[in-house]
């Protein structure tokens, strides 16, 4: 049974290792031993805001985590002042996968988004990840827009 919970300061650099751990993650991120401050400032905004919620899984009532995800609750004027969830991070540690984690976390972010008033859960996802692609529309996600970024 997997147990969710919000993560602590101490959960960060397993955290940020999850995320540097695959071919894209190792170009943007800049995972090492002590963790840069810069995520850690990061993870203080983020547990700061009410409207953020940065989560950890666990297995079992063990403590080892083997996976997270965060989800934004983003408040517009748009859907009659509707409340839209965004779900991004999402990671499962390498040696988890394929053992049905994922999509029990997604049911949990699906039931969250509802208890928050959400009318939609939204996930954008690099057009280079066409396994997580799959992963998301058998989840019953759409492409229904068409994404753009600008970086800076």
């Amino acid at each position: 049974m997997l147990h969710f919970r919000k993560a602590e300061e101490k959960d960060i650099p397993f955290i940020v290792q999850m995320i540097a751990d695959d071919k894209l993650g190792k170009l943007r991120e800049n995972y090492r031993e002590p963790l840069p401050q810069e995520y850690l400032t990061a993870f203080k905004n983020i547990n700061a805001d009410p409207n953020q919620e940065l989560i950890v899984v666990t297995e079992n009532g063990d403590d080892k985590i083997i996976g997270t995800l965060q989800l934004s609750f983003i408040q517009y004027l748009t859907y009659r002042g509707g409340i839209r969830a965004q779900i991004e991070a999402v990671r499962i540690r390498k040696d988890c996968r394929g053992k049905g984690f994922g999509q029990q976390m997604f049911t949990w972010a699906i039931k969250r988004a509802k208890e928050r008033n959400a009318h939609v859960l939204q996930l954008t996802t690099d057009k280079k990840r066409p396994e997580a692609i799959a992963f998301y529309e058998k989840l019953g996600f759409k492409a229904s827009h068409e994404g753009m970024k600008l970086h800076f």
